[in-house]
């Protein structure tokens, strides 16, 4: 399982499943290993509109507050941080991002 880091106390419990999601001897991508382990749920399906600060993590969508993250991690050059509501970010080195939520 991967190790997160935790930026609120109440953060492992809203991870869920989610680390058991990934793992770092899997080659892959985070957005397909996500997608193949959470069928159930709808898979990785990322949604457009939002706004991605690369150095606080904040996300925001127009008209809502900004959510800061409550835990992330990193799998090769990929960082993967993840919100209140079950939002997930997966971010690339080069600045680019996904957003999709993941509940």
């Amino acid at each position: 399982m991967i190790r997160f880091t935790i930026f609120r106390p109440d953060a492992r419990q809203l991870l869920g499943y989610l680390p058991s999601f990934l793992d770092e001897q899997d080659e892959r991508p985070i957005a397909e290993q996500l997608d193949s382990h959470y069928q159930h749920g709808g898979g990785w399906r990322p949604m457009s509109g939002w706004e991605y600060d690369a150095e606080s993590g904040v996300i925001e969508y127009p008209g809502d507050e900004p959510l800061a993250p409550i835990a992330s991690t990193e799998i090769r050059d990929e960082t993967m941080l993840v919100y209140d509501y079950a939002w997930v970010v997966i971010a690339q080195k080069d600045g680019s991002f996904q957003i999709a939520r993941m509940d």
